[in-house]
């Protein structure tokens, strides 16, 4: 093999990694998600999460009120579990899509949520007809839609 074939297969090579990375949200520090001892739908959207390669630890938290007003999730955006990774705030049960378009792109936002707790969300159980809003939050407290899930 000459110099140029190796340099262009390494060079191909370092950008499929690179790729695979951003695609999965690998290249994010590890996620900790933040939820009440009591819930089990925030493991299950946790274990999504993990299984698509994303690191996270969890934590449990009794008082989930003051968590989310110190990271300034709008309160109509609530929901059951807050994580935070890469300097991004994941407000409830967030698509895995949304989770790697914000760590990949790094929007200036301060996070997204998915408010409330709708079925068929990542963690929510299987409903091919779930039709929700991530809703796009800024660190002035302006929203907006960031993506639409519809059937």
């Amino acid at each position: 093999m000459n110099r140029q074939t190796f340099a262009a297969r390494s060079l191909a090579f370092a950008l499929m990694s690179a790729a695979s990375f951003i695609a999965t949200g690998a290249m994010a520090a590890e996620m900790v998600v933040y939820k009440s001892p009591y819930c089990g739908c925030c493991e299950a959207w946790a274990e999504a999460l993990t299984s698509s390669g994303i690191a996270l630890r969890m934590e449990n938290v009794e008082d989930m009120d003051a968590l989310k007003a110190g990271y300034k999730v709008p309160e109509d955006a609530w929901s059951c579990h807050t994580a935070v990774a890469g300097g991004y705030v994941f407000e409830g049960h967030v698509p895995l899509e949304a989770v790697n378009r914000v760590l990949a792109e790094r929007p200036d936002i301060a996070g997204i949520a998915v408010p409330g707790m709708p079925s068929g969300s990542l963690g929510m159980g299987e409903d091919p007809s779930a039709s929700y809003d991530v809703i796009a939050f800024n660190k002035d407290g302006g929203q907006s839609v960031y993506m639409e899930i519809r059937p």
